[in-house]
């Protein structure tokens, strides 16, 4: 078990003990607490060169940020994606501009879990390279990984689409490993040895 739990946490560097011990669970296994798990994982390596904290971003940009800006995506040609015509969409819409209280996330905390969760399993990840791209992998992620592999806390370590109850023919630790976003997240199928 020890050996899943360190290939697990190598191959999927964002994964927390809780994710690994859910998706161990989706395979069929009995997998040990998430404490446990937590002593076999793979340690990251400390940071070169940390960037700022984010309240010292936030500072430095508090007169200019709406909560809108949040939801912005750069791309690898340096244009931002989302954030340009939003205010004249709105207002053709019909609908009023309500600005949330700088360091109030919970005023709308719907759309920052909407937002976090795309953000922290995928965009601090990989730049796109157009709006196309940005789809794409959104689509993507979406599909093949979240609603169909990630184990969800809120569904007690199930995903939005089921999956079948894994009952191998021979107990086994072997896993095949499939790349997903090219290799930023993992799906696993137990194998028969």
């Amino acid at each position: 078990m020890q050996v899943l739990i360190r290939r697990l946490s190598r191959e999927n560097r964002l994964w927390s003990a809780e994710r690994i011990h859910d998706h161990l669970a989706q395979l069929g296994f009995d997998p040990p607490h998430p404490n446990t798990i937590r002593k076999y994982m793979v340690k990251p390596a400390p940071p070169q060169n940390p960037s700022q904290t984010w309240l010292t971003f936030l500072r430095n940009h508090l007169d200019e940020s709406w909560a809108i800006d949040f939801c912005t995506v750069p791309t690898a040609t340096f244009s931002v994606l989302f954030g340009n015509g939003v205010t004249a969409f709105v207002e053709a819409c019909g609908v009023e501009e309500v600005h949330t209280v700088y360091r109030s996330p919970w005023q709308n905390p719907f759309v920052e879990r909407f937002f976090g969760t795309p953000r922290r399993e995928l965009l601090n990840h990989i730049i796109p390279f157009n709006d196309r791209h940005l789809y794409r992998l959104v689509e993507e992620s979406v599909r093949d990984y979240y609603h169909s592999e990630r184990p969800h806390q809120g569904l007690k370590g199930d995903t939005p689409i089921p999956h079948q109850p894994h009952t191998p023919p021979v107990q086994t630790n072997k896993l095949i490993s499939i790349p997903i976003l090219g290799g930023l997240h993992h799906k696993y199928e137990r194998m028969a040895a």
